[in-house]
């Protein structure tokens, strides 16, 4: 796959007759070509992507956590995540790269001269709207998909490792690509710390069935054992009711969420209105009267996470880190 060349990045070269030419940008940068895996299929790099457009607000802060505010050219966060944006430790990175779109589409991609679109399936990709990688190879444009989001082979069903060895395949992935995988491996080994600190669970510790709440009315939106909330609610001593599902996110049935009696609900917060607000899942979830026997219903016994900690993301080691806390404290 070649990555595209860019007008804006010829560099013009004088020789000793004074006449400029342009460099010869077809070869390989020094040090590369690169070949990583991505998703199950090899994707080659000719040079260090220079224009990058990432989509949605954890794969941004994935560039940001690798120190790659520089190499982007955009990122395109729906407004519901400002409050996200707002409480972001890289806060900083997110004023300083422009936000191109609320939506991801080709139009702005085209528009920010990029080289390659950082997002995943059903995470900016998707067939309906015409927005894939192969619609973007078609344009020159590269693509990297977010590991979490890789389908698995079954429909569109997503997920192919555990959602932290995703998180750190794509960290590591990264940062071969960009020639930082020194503060890629540094950042792993730091989160791989991280996780380990919530490890230490009281002597017979019982795990406690959680329920993650995403949205949804006529049916819940969920996590199933591929998404970041699988191993946010494992490694921090919980018991995730829908963990048995070969899927990332999902929907399923209010009837399975009683089946399954949860005895915590961990909230996603969008943080995108009052509709959608932390007391208004509160109170749908307390008022439905199929939930009424549930324990974590019966004992208000709810917590709340960020959307951009649940979400693959650097937030994730952190989030476990919290959740375990809320469990073994509450």
């Amino acid at each position: 796959m070649k990555t595209r060349v860019l007008a804006v990045a010829v560099m013009l070269t004088t020789t000793a007759c004074g006449a400029q030419i342009a460099a010869d940008t077809s070869a390989p940068a020094q040090g590369y070509p690169v070949t990583i895996r991505n998703c199950d299929a090899d994707v080659k790099f000719d040079r260090a992507p220079s224009r990058v457009v990432a989509n949605d607000i954890g794969i941004t802060e994935i560039m940001f956590a690798l120190g790659l505010a520089d190499r982007m050219a955009g990122y395109t966060v729906d407004h519901g995540q400002d409050r996200g944006i707002a409480s972001s430790p890289w806060k900083a990175d997110f004023a300083k790269v422009p936000r191109i779109a609320e939506d991801i589409a080709l139009e702005p991609i085209q528009g920010a001269n990029a080289d390659l679109v950082f997002a995943g399936w059903n995470y900016g990709f998707n067939e309906t709207k015409g927005l894939t990688p192969d619609s973007l190879k078609a344009l020159g444009v590269q693509s990297y998909l977010l590991t979490e989001s890789c389908r698995n082979g079954v429909g569109k069903q997503r997920g192919i490792m555990d959602p932290l060895e995703a998180l750190y395949t794509d960290l590591r992935n990264l940062g071969t690509v960009f020639g930082v995988r020194q503060r890629a491996d540094e950042l792993v080994a730091d989160y791989q710390k991280q996780v380990a600190s919530a490890q230490n669970l009281p002597a017979n510790w019982k795990r406690p069935k959680v329920f993650l709440y995403d949205a949804g009315i006529d049916q819940p939106f969920t996590s199933g054992r591929n998404a970041g909330p699988q191993e946010i609610i494992a490694k921090a001593g919980g018991d995730n009711i829908f963990g048995d599902l070969d899927d990332s996110w999902t929907t399923v049935s209010w009837e399975s969420v009683v089946q399954r009696a949860p005895e915590v609900i961990l909230i996603n917060d969008y943080g995108n209105g009052p509709a959608d607000s932390i007391e208004a899942k509160k109170q749908f979830l307390l008022s439905h009267p199929a939930l009424a026997s549930v324990p974590a219903i019966q004992n208000k016994r709810f917590y709340v996470l960020p959307y951009a900690a649940l979400v693959e993301g650097p937030r994730n080691p952190a989030a476990i880190v919290e959740f375990n806390k809320f469990l073994t404290t509450s």
